[in-house]
């Protein structure tokens, strides 16, 4: 009989949604059988969605709500190292309808890319509950306290950084995964590197093209970096507003940027683009980064955004600009090829890690 993985995620943006996709992609050919699970369809009532909703609709119209939910539940208060949260009744409703599809269908391993789902799974597990190793794939370079729980067997953390800030919160193992980004994104330049870009949004050969990204939402301060760059004369910003229609008409309508919705050819347009500027530090960042395209975080969206942006700067690994002047002189600065070369090695050193397949893999085995 095969092995079985089940892959814990949330449709919260494209993020976990993505990372739990790629890695069920990798995991198949090993004839590992693969259910993905969103756990906010596990909440009774529907109350999932419904929570979704208000996040998408909290983080386009009042951030700064999110911002104190944030402060409040996600940031610990005391010195030190991040501690595990208490238990909620949202992780218990879900680890009780978690507990019975397990029942049903047994997983050789479950691999959580959601911090709420880490906290069910790690509940269960430590309760004796499940039987399968837990497995937590950190999506964030900024560890919050929501991902940690010690129940959980292994933690797969996007860096050094992250790794050591769980096992010392948490006591349990964690170790540093490449990035799952697919393949496509792994420097995809070619004869006509730039052309397809060029030719979407109507800018010229000697132009600077600098992609904004608002997240498959459309959220954040992204007008305000398109009227930036705009009034610089210097870029080209075009804005990549995923699935929010509003935001889009609203950008077209300033006359500031060109505007493109939902797009599969993201991969094709970053080769063609001077540099990303993202305010998620998400899997935005991360294709950016498998790309070679450098990225530079601006008005992040609160909380995680923030804390992500900072995580990444730390590391070398982005610029995080606080101001208009300073985003225009990060953008200067680029044309350094030296410079870009520094960046590019810190990048390059994040996919030289273990591959989380083969982490995941060895659990199953």
């Amino acid at each position: 009989m095969g092995k079985r993985l089940l892959i814990l995620t949330a449709g919260m943006g494209a993020g976990h949604d993505a990372v739990a996709g790629e890695l069920e992609r990798r995991v198949a050919p090993h004839g590992v059988e693969v259910s993905v699970v969103d756990v906010l369809d596990l909440v009774p009532l529907r109350l999932g969605h419904a929570l979704r909703r208000a996040y998408a609709g909290t983080m386009r119209s009042a951030p700064w709500l999110y911002a104190a939910v944030y402060r409040a539940f996600f940031v610990s208060r005391r010195p030190g190292p991040p501690h595990p949260p208490p238990p909620s009744p949202l992780t218990a409703l879900i680890a009780a309808r978690l507990e019975r599809r397990v029942r049903e269908l047994p997983p050789d391993a479950v691999v959580s890319t959601f911090h709420v789902a880490a906290q069910a799974a790690g509940r269960l597990r430590g309760a004796g509950r499940l039987d399968a190793p837990s497995l937590v794939l950190v999506t964030d370079f900024a560890v919050h306290r929501m991902w940690l729980h010690p129940g959980n067997d292994r933690y797969l953390c996007p860096d050094e950084t992250a790794a050591r800030t769980v096992t010392a919160a948490t006591g349990r193992p964690a170790v540093r995964c490449a990035p799952l980004v697919p393949p496509r994104f792994r420097r995809p330049g070619g004869p006509d590197d730039g052309a397809r870009l060029r030719k979407v949004v109507g800018a010229g050969p000697d132009e600077r093209v600098v992609l904004i990204s608002a997240g498959a939402w459309g959220v954040g301060r992204v007008v305000e970096a398109a009227g930036v760059l705009s009034a610089s004369g210097r870029y080209r910003p075009v804005v990549l507003c995923g699935r929010n229609g509003r935001l889009r008409a609203r950008i077209l309508g300033t006359g500031l940027a060109p505007a493109l919705g939902w797009r599969d050819d993201v991969a094709q347009l970053m080769a063609g683009a001077y540099a990303l500027v993202d305010n998620a530090a998400g899997m935005t960042c991360r294709e950016a980064f498998a790309c070679g395209l450098p990225v530079i975080s601006y008005r992040p969206i609160p909380g995680h955004g923030r804390d992500g942006a900072r995580a990444m700067a730390r590391g070398g690994l982005s610029v995080y600009a606080h101001s208009p002047a300073e985003l225009v002189q990060a953008l200067d600065r680029l044309k350094d090829d030296a410079l870009r070369r520094t960046r590019a090695a810190r990048v390059d050193a994040l996919f030289s890690a273990e591959p989380a397949e083969s982490a995941v893999c060895a659990a199953i085995g």
